[in-house]
């Protein structure tokens, strides 16, 4: 673990850039694992995965865009191009003929980015700024040759900054021995000019209300600027947070009337242990779920949700009944949730608490109608 003084101490100051390479390979042993990682050397002619991560990081500190930067974000920048290939040793894979891949890197790496930046205690939205740095650090490099690359930048404005994230693509590419790195280059600059035309390149890209960005991502055909007709009367609120993040304190002071489905409380009733199939409880959570929203009486669904595949099918019954959906987020610090989970009458056990960290993604904005963070 590294305090947080030592998180922003070893960003570079931008009038002196240099990277105290010693003391991050002594203290992350996710770094050192860098070094033992292969990559295709058709994109990667560097060599491992730690040669190019010090070679990304040391272009972007000597980039005058990174030094231009307040030093929120320069730290945002500089721990993202630290990261940003965390994954690449638990994804990579030695192909037919030869080829090396790593498929799926960018989004397990921002989950394992949230687990080392959540116990280096860095500020919440922070956080989340770099590890979306993360998931979409190959994108800029890409996007202009995808179909619909406007509603992928909406999303990505979002989650994160479009102008820091082309300052990292740039690096990512600096930081790189390849055939193609002026075409490579040319895309980050057409992504720059595609998140400006979006009004989205600085700042979140905005939509008429929050019911019309809601339908926009999830329905393929919308257009951004359309302002969506609201008929929607029902609310549900969707807890998600680690255990002992506060949801049943909050749940005791505002849960009011509403229809609180608890899979724990399930769980019990059903006399189904926490290890055993799930099934059962999910299928009579998501029955009752069904009558209290054809009811249209306001509903709480109270479980951890950590990851958007759980989430999502929440949102999707909701959805179908035309039910507008805040997503109440809960967190503490390492050290809280070991203190109020040890107190508790039956302590989540340790390997229990380690796989859910293992699928751990934040909600955003591009899940739900509100987002409620409750940092306790």
């Amino acid at each position: 673990m590294i305090a947080m003084a030592s998180f922003t101490d070893l960003v570079p100051a931008p009038g002196n850039p240099s990277i105290d390479w010693p003391t991050i390979e002594q203290t992350f042993d996710w770094f050192r694992r860098l070094s033992d990682c292969p990559q295709d050397p058709v994109f990667h002619a560097e060599g491992d995965v730690g040669i190019h991560t010090r070679m990304v990081a040391e272009a972007l500190v000597a980039d005058e865009a990174w030094r231009r930067c307040d030093a929120v974000s320069r730290a945002s920048l500089f721990w993202a191009a630290l990261l940003h290939d965390v994954a690449k040793p638990d994804c990579t894979r030695l192909e037919p003929g030869g080829r090396v891949t790593s498929p799926g890197h960018s989004r397990r790496g921002q989950i394992m980015a949230r687990r080392i930046l959540w116990r280096a205690a860095a500020p919440f939205r922070q956080r989340e700024e770099i590890c979306h740095l993360i998931t979409h650090h190959q994108m800029p490099l890409y996007l202009i040759e995808r179909n619909k690359p406007e509603r992928r930048v909406h999303a990505v404005s979002l989650q994160t900054r479009c102008d820091l994230l082309s300052i990292l693509a740039k690096a990512d590419v600096n930081g790189r021995r390849c055939d193609d790195p002026n075409r490579l280059l040319d895309n980050i600059e057409l992504f720059r000019a595609l998140a400006r035309e979006e009004r989205c390149y600085a700042e979140p890209r905005r939509f008429a209300s929050a019911h019309s960005r809601f339908l926009y991502f999830r329905k393929a055909d919308r257009a951004p600027h359309y302002e969506a007709y609201d008929d929607w009367t029902g609310h549900a609120t969707l807890l998600s947070g680690m255990p002992a993040s506060g949801k049943s304190t909050w749940l005791r002071a505002y849960a009011g009337d509403a229809e609180i489905i608890s899979l724990d409380d399930l769980r019990h009733e059903l006399e189904v242990e926490p290890d055993a199939p799930q099934g059962p409880v999910v299928a009579a959570a998501r029955e009752r779920a069904r009558a209290a929203l054809r009811a249209g009486r306001p509903l709480i669904w109270n479980a951890t949700n950590l990851s958007r595949a759980r989430r999502g099918p929440l949102v999707d019954l909701c959805a179908a009944y035309r039910t507008k959906v805040t997503i109440a987020y809960f967190e503490t610090t390492e050290a809280e949730a070991a203190r109020r989970n040890a107190a508790r009458e039956s302590p989540v056990p340790a390997r229990a608490l380690e796989r859910m960290l293992d699928h751990w993604e934040a909600p955003d904005l591009t899940e739900c109608h509100a987002l409620d963070v409750r940092l306790t």
